[in-house]
């Protein structure tokens, strides 16, 4: 799942950073801007929380963000992620094990080879799938799709504690080939491939799976990353 603000104007026009040094990143999500749901009173979440994690890298949030509401998903601090109509109908073939993993458009703040750096920054390890109309009140506060006044086709996922999270370290994935950014090609072969033309990666309505998730997922725990309960 790509996710995350980036470039688009929708998605709010700017990256979040990342220092390729070390693969440190500011986790900062999208705009709320779905102008057909209403959120419930109380419950917006704001940039004023992403702002200190972006000063650490030496970066201001830029302040036309700052008067906006965050669609926070996934939320790392609950483990949850949310998704809706066609895009989120897969969703709905994820079993308890299966593997979500989240990846994201990070500007670096130094100059190095890519002008944006696609990399891996979370990963869950699927507890359970539901219908977020199906999510009691006491726990709405757990993702963006229940934050907000939710219909039928709004699915959340929840991660297992402990096993799932964001990345202390982004994972960079992507390389520009091909006039787009794709996976690299020799993860696309430590994977077992992708379920799209070449490892292309741009925001999509389908999307990508793992031919082979074992792959990934040994692949994945060599990198000893560790994976922690909270948005940055």
């Amino acid at each position: 799942m790509r996710v995350g603000i980036d470039s688009s104007l929708e998605s709010g026009n700017w990256n979040a950073p990342v220092n390729t040094d070390t693969n440190e990143f500011a986790y900062v999500p999208i705009r709320e801007n779905n102008i057909n749901k209403k959120m419930h009173p109380g419950m917006e979440t704001s940039y004023d929380e992403f702002k200190d994690s972006c000063r650490n890298f030496g970066i201001t949030l830029p302040f036309r963000l700052q008067k906006e509401f965050t669609h926070l998903d996934p939320d790392f601090s609950y483990l949850s992620y949310g998704d809706q109509n066609a895009r989120g109908k897969p969703l709905d073939r994820l079993n308890q094990d299966d593997l979500l993993v989240f990846y994201a458009g990070l500007k670096p703040i130094k100059q190095c080879e890519h002008k944006i750096v696609y990399a891996l920054i979370g990963l869950y390890v699927v507890d359970r799938v539901v219908s977020a109309k199906e999510i009691a009140k006491r726990d709405w506060h757990r993702n963006a799709h229940t934050r907000r006044v939710c219909d039928d086709t709004d699915l959340v996922v929840f991660g297992k504690p402990n096993i799932s999270g964001r990345l202390e370290r982004c994972l960079v994935i992507g390389e520009y080939r091909e006039n787009a950014y794709r996976v690299r090609k020799e993860l696309l072969e430590e994977w077992g491939g992708l379920t799209v033309n070449d490892g292309w990666i741009q925001r999509s309505a389908v999307l990508p799976q793992f031919k082979e998730p074992v792959k990934f997922k040994k692949w994945f725990e060599q990198k000893g990353i560790g994976l922690m309960a909270r948005n940055n």
